[in-house]
């Protein structure tokens, strides 16, 4: 006994049974009823979105014997010929497998004649970017003006290289990738009346891993049937699909919630037993982070079935607005970096080192145990260290030290790296400015924040007139930058292999040339 395939079983047969592409649905319905049919149509967008099956959708509404309608019958001789592949006037073509001249002028030489059952001959031209140059220009002139009994329908997944000759005698439109959730419903109907019983969570993982397309999506459908003996469900999708359950993406944001680098490495080792897809856990992970900013953003964000909305106001609240937006960049730059790792596992691990490297003062939040660490914070910049209040004021000479354990970012550090401490008395701290920045009265607001939450009080601050008395952060940095400059082009100067070259060759050394690498 044959078995149909399940995308070809449903594939729709109407505009009705079509599953998204409204746009698309109702300007060729509209066109149709109105009796206002262009005689060249091209359908673009990913494979498997129903541009052929628009087509011959097209084709049945054009050619059904009870007239030119937006709904055709389905029943006549012509309509079921056209679903089985078989109706003479519906004339196929392969441009990927026919790109030569020869074949278009062979295609176009009866184009003249009448059809032979039908109301139209149809031409559906798939892959049309396929074609030669030369078969676009023996296809033009009759693209241009064909006969008033032909329609061509044409169908490509890259229209960017069709010549524009060609897609300025045609109306064109962009097929969508569909959504997760219109995909997942669509399956769950076929499962239905398949009478198959199956999992939301299998759904929903089939449905993502579709990208788009409900034809892949019925054929991964078939292949997890297989997979389970008949059974749909969550754990035999992950089995399938090589992907992990979602437990273990949400402990690894809760790992970096805490900062503790030792606590995060072991949850990822714990991953390595389930041989798991390392690019489909960051898709997860970074999946779970827009989620988790969206819930920061909109106080009844409830999410989706993917993640539980308690989780995500769990982790809302124990994040920093900024870690999460860093977290998020830093997955989907390792996800992309991932081939060029020396094996996925070790771009994974890498991936989160970097997390907590690159977050606001991640140097010291990543020593784990090795500070006292402050609640979980929703301020911009995540759980900050907090100093003792047996260690006493701030001493000016470590200043540079604090800012780097301050909860506080972009252009309040900046400003926070271009003050010197000139004495800590109580709760009022006393800072100097180099004269060359401006303050700005957000920054001063954020700087004392950061210093009341790193302090554990609540803190005041005064600005004292002229240059400061010490170096700023920032003067440091920049001393000791230009420092080692003049060291590298001494060393080179006094190098031997230079003074060699000098000697023999009359070489000449250019010390301003010397830049450093960290510009």
């Amino acid at each position: 006994m044959s078995y149909l395939a399940l995308a070809r079983k449903w594939r729709p047969r109407s505009f009705a049974e079509l599953v998204g592409q409204e746009h698309v649905r109702v300007a060729l319905g509209n066109a149709l009823t109105q009796g206002r049919v262009h005689h060249a149509f091209l359908f673009t967008g990913t494979r498997g979105v129903g541009k052929t099956t628009i087509a011959r959708i097209l084709a049945k509404c054009l050619n059904c014997e009870t007239g030119v309608t937006a709904t055709p019958c389905g029943v006549c001789a012509t309509c079921r010929e056209i679903d089985e592949g078989r109706f003479v006037d519906l004339i196929e073509v392969d441009a990927a497998s026919r790109t030569k001249v020869d074949d278009t002028r062979e295609l176009l030489e009866n184009v003249q004649y009448a059809p032979t059952r039908g109301r139209y001959k149809v031409y559906l031209v798939d892959e049309v970017h396929m074609l030669s140059t030369h078969s676009f220009n023996a296809l033009l002139k009759t693209l241009e003006e064909p006969p008033p009994h032909v329609k061509f329908l044409l169908a490509t997944t890259d229209p960017q290289k069709l010549p524009v000759t060609v897609l300025s005698r045609c109306l064109q439109f962009n097929l969508k990738r569909l959504p997760v959730a219109l995909i997942s419903e669509h399956l769950g109907k076929v499962l239905d009346a398949e009478k198959i019983p199956a999992e939301t969570g299998a759904l929903r993982l089939v449905a993502q891993a579709a990208d788009g397309s409900m034809r892949d999506a019925l054929s991964l459908l078939d292949q997890l049937i297989a997979f389970g003996g008949g059974k749909v469900d969550e754990a035999g999708a992950r089995g399938m699909l090589g992907t992990i359950d979602r437990d273990h993406v949400a402990r690894i944001a809760r790992a970096l919630t805490t900062g503790d680098a030792q606590q995060l490495l072991d949850t990822a080792r714990a991953l390595e037993e389930f041989s798991p897809d390392y690019a489909q856990v960051l898709d997860d992970l970074g999946a779970l982070l827009t989620r988790v900013a969206l819930r920061q953003l909109v106080t009844n964000y409830e999410g989706d079935e993917l993640f539980d909305p308690a989780l995500l106001a769990e982790l809302a609240g124990a994040l920093g607005a900024e870690d999460v937006q860093l977290y998020y960049q830093t997955a989907i730059l390792g996800r992309r970096d991932l081939p060029l790792a020396p094996d996925p596992r070790t771009g994974f691990q890498m991936t989160l080192v970097r997390m907590l490297a690159f977050r606001p003062g991640g140097s010291a939040a990543v020593s784990a145990g090795s500070a006292t660490r402050a609640a979980p914070s929703t301020s911009a910049g995540g759980g900050a260290i907090v100093r003792p209040a047996s260690a006493g004021p701030i001493d000016p000479v470590q200043w540079a030290r604090v800012i780097g354990d301050l909860d506080i970012a972009g252009a309040a550090r900046q400003f926070a790296s271009n003050c010197a401490l000139v004495e800590h008395q109580g709760n009022t701290l006393r800072l100097a400015v180099d004269p060359k920045v401006a303050r700005t009265p957000a920054q001063v607001d954020k700087l004392v924040q950061a210093l009341a939450k790193y302090l554990g009080t609540p803190v005041k601050l005064e600005f004292v007139d002229g240059a400061p008395p010490v170096e700023t952060p920032t003067q440091h940095g920049e001393r000791r930058s230009v420092e080692a400059l003049e060291a590298a082009r001494r060393a080179l100067e006094d190098d031997p292999t230079v003074k060699d070259l000098k000697a023999r060759f009359g070489a000449t050394l250019h010390p301003e040339s010397v830049r450093s690498t960290e510009q």
